[in-house]
């Protein structure tokens, strides 16, 4: 996949190539109706289009989750570790609060050029990193060849007396090289939204100054995935068809126009909602959930690599990312796609 750069465009960044990584145990949906000896299977199935989830070891960290996802970008570029400038992790489970997972994965890839910083927009997390990123690579003087990683390790966050929260979530990751275009094909726009009113809706609020590990936290399961509260469940049906008709009207396309969408994949039904209010059919939308689960930070860039890995992505194709997650935080961005798949 890797396209050799020539005079670059200094107006516009691109996505130059894509790599994913799901660990090997696979987790069906019948271990939940085994665990909880009931039916989960037919509802992730039929509401949630979740079929199986990958899970990684208890010796794995999100950092390693990312390596493998990285060195399948970086080949699909055409570039070494040490031709990275900038490595972006994109993670609400990182390996230590601090330092920074990526780094972790800098020392893990040897990418010694390279700076590093994470990004924490939960859920929507690849997506601004993405946005992140093409900021970087295009003003003046900036970076040559950004990674960015979204990486999620929510197995190990699991509180299994919630079945309907620990069978939807899974462990992942994601990366793509952003470069400086050197023709017209490139990120076009992006909107970034908050509603921080549902801030304490969804989250993990343990072990930060809010609420800092204790031994008592640990035992009453705090510092665990909280659903606090329940979040409209139309909010992403409504705020992604409103974030893609704002950034349809500034760079002057029409819904028909979009070749493909990579949507947050928590709920079948939201994508659905969202593509029949823009009156775009369904199959517009690269869907990978049921083979991966929920794998949040991870779920936009795995859906892009994937589609990119099943040749569905061609020059010119106009593609949608739609990241959203807690916070209540969403990532919206048009973007078109530079080399055939």
């Amino acid at each position: 996949m890797s396209k050799t750069k020539n005079a670059a465009n200094q107006n516009l960044a691109t996505i130059i190539g894509t790599g994913f990584y799901a660990p090997e145990r696979v987790v069906a949906n019948s271990f939940f109706n085994d665990l909880y000896k009931k039916d989960i299977d037919s509802f992730l199935r039929q509401q949630r289009n979740i079929v199986e989830r990958r899970w990684m070891a208890s010796e794995q960290t999100t950092s390693d989750l990312c390596v493998p996802a990285a060195i399948e970008a970086l080949k699909n570029s055409g570039l070494s570790a040490r031709d990275i400038d900038l490595i972006i992790v994109a993670t609400d489970t990182p390996d230590y609060l601090s330092p920074s997972t990526a780094s972790v994965l800098q020392f893990k890839l040897q990418a010694t050029n390279a700076g590093t910083f994470d990004l924490n927009s939960a859920c929507a997390g690849f997506v601004a990193a993405v946005d992140t990123a093409s900021r970087f690579v295009t003003s003046p003087n900036g970076y040559q060849n950004v990674l960015v990683v979204g990486a999620y390790g929510m197995s190990k966050f699991l509180n299994f007396d919630d079945f309907k929260i620990a069978s939807l979530f899974a462990d992942g990751a994601s990366a793509c090289v952003v470069s400086r275009s050197n023709d017209e094909n490139g990120i076009l726009a992006s909107e970034l939204y908050t509603d921080g009113q549902y801030h304490d809706y969804m989250g993990l609020y343990g072990g930060g100054t809010f609420q800092p590990m204790t031994h008592q936290l640990i035992e009453s399961k705090a510092h665990l995935l909280n659903f606090a509260k329940k979040i409209p469940i139309e909010t992403n049906g409504f705020h992604w068809p409103r974030l893609t008709h704002k950034i349809l009207d500034r760079i002057q396309k029409k819904s028909e126009d979009i070749s493909l969408f990579c949507m947050t994949q928590i709920n079948i039904q939201s994508i659905n909602e969202a593509l029949d209010k823009l009156k775009i059919p369904r199959d517009r939308s690269h869907n990978i959930m049921d083979r991966f689960g929920y794998t949040g930070s991870a779920s936009v860039g795995m859906c892009l690599a994937d589609a990119a890995r099943a040749h569905k992505l061609k020059k010119n194709d106009l593609v949608f990312l739609l990241g959203s997650g807690g916070g209540l935080s969403m990532a919206a961005m048009a973007l078109t796609w530079g080399f055939d798949t």
